[in-house]
């Protein structure tokens, strides 16, 4: 028995291919509307990674910027804390140079004291310790050592030790009356103090 022949003519054809595109094939105009649709959702990614990358460099720069003032400061407070290291260094330096000094000036203390003693009753006239004298007390006074204890001068015990009180109707202060033993200052160190005579108020 022979086949059949199938007659499938072009009309046919279209009549069974429309419904196809009904059923879910894409058409032209939805795939452009897809494609419009990707591309603005590309634009919108680009946008927002663009914008992300912008907020990561500003929190950077800041984090940069809070960094290099941190930094500053710490330079600062170690400039300051070095300068104040050298003046305490050569505070106390000139201190202890002081102190060397003040120690060599009192073991000779008696040693002047005895050419003051010597001068006082001009023995030293003329001789050759008068000179030596003058040298001594040239190269202390060099050093910043001077006298302490004046007559009349108001008593400070601070630089001078009383020894002898001598009331006086005339004294209106206790003042000095008479040096017994001069005494000697270092700037503001006191080598030794003056043993004086005080005139005080008569009660």
């Amino acid at each position: 028995m022979a086949a059949k022949k199938r007659d499938d003519s072009p009309e046919e054809f279209d009549e069974q291919a429309e419904p196809l595109a009904e059923d879910g094939a894409v058409t032209d105009a939805e795939s452009a509307d897809d494609l419009v649709a990707a591309e603005d959702a590309d634009v919108e990614v680009s946008e927002s990674g663009n914008s992300l990358d912008a907020d990561i460099d500003h929190i950077l720069s800041e984090a940069g910027q809070r960094e290099i003032e941190e930094y500053r400061d710490r330079a600062a407070r170690a400039e300051a804390e070095l300068a104040n290291f050298r003046t305490r260094v050569e505070r106390d330096r000139a201190a202890n140079r002081e102190a060397v000094i003040a120690d060599v000036i009192r073991s000779l203390l008696p040693a002047i004291d005895d050419l003051d003693r010597a001068a006082a009753h001009g023995d030293l006239e003329g001789s050759p310790l008068e000179l030596v004298a003058q040298k001594l007390r040239q190269s202390f006074e060099r050093y910043g050592l001077r006298s302490v204890g004046v007559v009349g001068e108001p008593f400070d015990p601070a630089f001078h030790e009383a020894i002898v009180q001598l009331p006086s109707a005339e004294a209106t202060t206790q003042t000095v009356a008479d040096v017994i033993e001069g005494g000697y200052a270092l700037g503001d160190r006191l080598v030794r103090p003056a043993k004086v005579a005080v005139s005080v108020p008569q009660g």
